[in-house]
């Protein structure tokens, strides 16, 4: 299946925290979108591997998204190497998306930022046609590089390059991340406290996507940063 957008993330529930409204905008907008998680998120302090992957198939029910895989990389351990990177570029030939979009270029994280920088070198040298790949059956891939790469941002605050407005899928895109029960704030829950089970964190959530919504007059927004400069055709696709 060719997508339009693929997002990567290094932990399940990464996609849904920082750009599920943008997914949710382009999939009412009829664009094909699909999400490659990195990692089952076994260093979390609360749930288990098997919790969070369930929980990121009701995720994906609750967005719509054509596609979704996990690339069962270490969590904590994974590093931007070759061997990492000729599985993400099996992936990123696979399904040939227009846009890629990726962890933060920082953040408290540090998963994300190494996450932040395989997709980087990985959709580079997913366009070199000699670096060969193949898929299951033996079958040759045809090199492919996204025209385009874009940042969500995450915990740590950047200065956006741009907001997507997403007032219309706020309630989807907290219904997504609510379904990730393990990680967030529950009273009844006996598991250890930890950074994310706070009450705080999802506050922190809205009001993060309310600053950015603020930035472009919008309810809540979705920002993005990219190491290629933006250009656009019509200045009236500026908001």
């Amino acid at each position: 299946m060719k997508l339009d957008i693929l997002v990567m993330a290094a932990h399940p529930d990464d996609a849904e925290l920082g750009c599920s409204g943008t997914i949710c905008l382009q999939i009412a907008k009829g664009k094909k979108v699909g999400i490659v998680d990195f990692t089952r998120g076994e260093l979390g302090t609360r749930g288990t591997p098997e919790i969070r992957l369930a929980e990121s198939a009701e995720a994906t029910r609750i967005l719509g998204v054509h596609a979704r895989e996990n690339l069962g990389f270490r969590d904590g351990f994974f590093v931007n190497d070759e061997e990492h990177q000729m599985k993400l570029i099996r992936v990123i030939r696979r399904y040939q998306p227009e846009i890629v979009l990726a962890n933060a270029i920082d953040d408290r994280h540090p998963d994300h930022r190494k996450a932040c920088e395989l997709a980087v070198d990985a959709c580079f040298k997913s366009g070199l046609r000699m670096v060969n790949t193949f898929e299951d059956d033996g079958t040759l891939q045809q090199a492919w590089r996204p025209k385009n790469l874009y940042h969500y941002i995450q915990d740590r605050y950047i200065d956006p390059h741009f907001v997507v407005d997403i007032s219309d899928f706020w309630k989807q895109k907290e219904a997504s991340i609510r379904a990730f029960r393990s990680q967030f704030y529950d009273p009844n829950s006996t598991e250890p406290d930890s950074y994310l089970s706070s009450p705080a964190f999802l506050e922190f959530v809205i009001a993060r996507n309310r600053e950015m919504g603020h930035y472009v007059g919008a309810d809540y927004g979705e920002g993005y940063t990219s190491y290629k400069k933006i250009g656009v055709s019509d200045l009236f696709d500026l908001k």
